[in-house]
């Protein structure tokens, strides 16, 4: 199933795509797209549905991120090995993790703000993890049914407040409107093999990323399972998995957004997304 949350921001309403490209609402069936509606009983039960039975959503809704409420939205820092490479980073022994703030979340075409005082505002296209099924200490053998889905994530950093401000990744990544999600959760069932994914992005119209899921250092079951170990995991949970070479930190000079920008990104059967980067301005 291809999943989704349509409707204006904080009052999106579930829905599923047909297989005519039609959102379906499922409103309802489920409340949302969030917590237990994404366990694996729930996502049963919507499989079971004819899609043909529920209303055709009408018109051009804004769509929203692919999942809501979300408590914990992990992230994972240099999980490709081609990545760590143009960052001259060595590879990591075990995951690095770090969080970014929930409510950075926006959806996947929603306008992303440059912060105040940023100069060194970046891009990075990623596979997100939605946690269904969760726990703790997760066996990796398991983690694969704990998965609710797979969406696009742009993991937006800002590499100043990240790298050069203290430390503490979490001050570049979590700032307003840093975490597009969706368009779609894509269930598992749906993808041959996560780890092997096409994954590409685009600024205002120039192809810089362009990488594949396979060189993940991590994969999806491991960071799953590893995670688990320190952290319960809950249902609608997100977990961002790392990016490929080619974001803004690599070039040489390095190049940074400075609003007015055009970022496309996609993966391959997750669908893409689309952000205008404006100046920031306070909700």
């Amino acid at each position: 199933m291809k999943l989704l949350r349509y409707g204006a921001f904080g009052q999106e309403k579930p829905a599923l795509l047909d297989a005519k490209g039609g959102l379906r609402d499922l409103s309802g069936v489920i409340s949302d797209l969030a917590g237990k509606t994404l366990g694996s009983a729930s996502l049963a039960k919507l499989k079971a549905l004819d899609p043909e039975s529920l209303p055709l959503v009408q018109g051009s809704p804004r769509i929203g991120a692919c999942v809501g409420d979300v408590h914990n939205f992990i992230a994972v820092g240099l999980n490709f090995a081609d990545h760590a490479a143009e960052t001259g980073a060595a590879i990591p022994k075990e995951p690095i993790l770090f969080n970014k703030a929930p409510n950075c979340i926006v959806g996947p075409y929603d306008d992303v703000m440059i912060p105040k005082a940023s100069v060194k505002t970046d891009w990075e296209v990623e596979l997100a993890i939605v946690i269904g099924d969760g726990g703790s200490y997760i066996d990796e053998k398991d983690a694969m049914a704990a998965i609710a889905g797979f969406c696009v994530c742009n993991d937006v950093s800002e590499r100043e407040f990240q790298a050069e401000r203290g430390g503490q990744w979490a001050k570049g990544k979590g700032c307003p409107t840093f975490g597009p999600l969706g368009p779609w959760l894509v269930t598992p069932d749906e993808i041959a093999d996560v780890q092997n994914l096409g994954m590409w992005l685009e600024v205002d119209g120039e192809r810089v990323q362009n990488g594949s899921t396979k060189t993940m250092i991590f994969g999806a079951a491991y960071l799953v399972h590893y995670i688990s170990q320190f952290m319960r995991l809950d249902a609608g949970d997100v977990i961002t998995t790392g990016t490929p070479p080619g974001v803004g930190l690599g070039f040489k000079p390095p190049r940074f957004l400075k609003g007015g920008e055009v970022v496309t990104l996609g993966i391959d059967g997750l669908g893409t997304q689309k952000q205008n980067f404006v100046p920031f301005k306070a909700s």
